[in-house]
């Protein structure tokens, strides 16, 4: 039987980082599954999902433990390997000035509809022709079967209006049956 074990890991950056990470997981006989890894003010930060055997599990994290030498802080949560169930997916993107709780007042939105954020990337950056700071973010959701996406639509497109920012929010994929 297989289980996962997710990693979060938060250090300074250096070369040589991941491969401490996946020497540790190959030794100990675990495949690594999926990862969100970047580099943020200076500091590595990572999410990293491994697979292993049950069996194998303990001795994996005592090896990983071993990466606090490394410079890392890292927490490790155990899951089933394939407990995820297969919702709806959405996507949705968003572009305008930046300012304080864009990400707030978009997940408040998501959240009262009952949408889950599978995946967020945000970055600041300058507008091409003005040099504003202009704040994109795409995000990979989760929508519970039952949820019409018409009044979740609705919702952010009013919120969009107040912002003033571009947002598009688009259904991509149906469930597995």
């Amino acid at each position: 039987m297989k289980t996962s074990l997710i990693l979060t890991l938060v250090g300074p950056d250096r070369p040589g980082l991941v491969s401490a990470v996946s020497a540790c997981a190959g030794a100990h006989g675990a495949n690594w599954m999926e990862s969100r890894l970047t580099r943020l003010a200076g500091q590595f930060a990572g999410v990293v999902r491994l697979e292993v055997d049950a069996a194998a599990a303990d001795a994996l994290e005592r090896g990983l433990s071993g990466l606090v030498a490394e410079g890392l802080k890292l927490a490790v949560v155990r899951a089933d390997a394939g407990a995820a169930a297969q919702a709806r997916l959405a996507r949705l993107e968003l572009v305008g000035h930046d300012r304080p709780g864009i990400v707030r007042d978009i997940s408040a939105v998501l959240a009262r509809h009952g949408l889950s954020i599978d995946a967020l990337e945000t970055a600041c950056e300058s507008a091409s022709m003005s040099g504003e700071p202009l704040f994109r973010a795409r995000a990979e959701l989760a929508v519970p079967a039952g949820i019409g996406l018409a009044a979740v639509r609705n919702d952010l497109e009013a919120l969009a209006n107040e912002l003033m920012v571009d947002l598009d929010f688009e259904e991509v994929s149906e469930p597995a049956g």
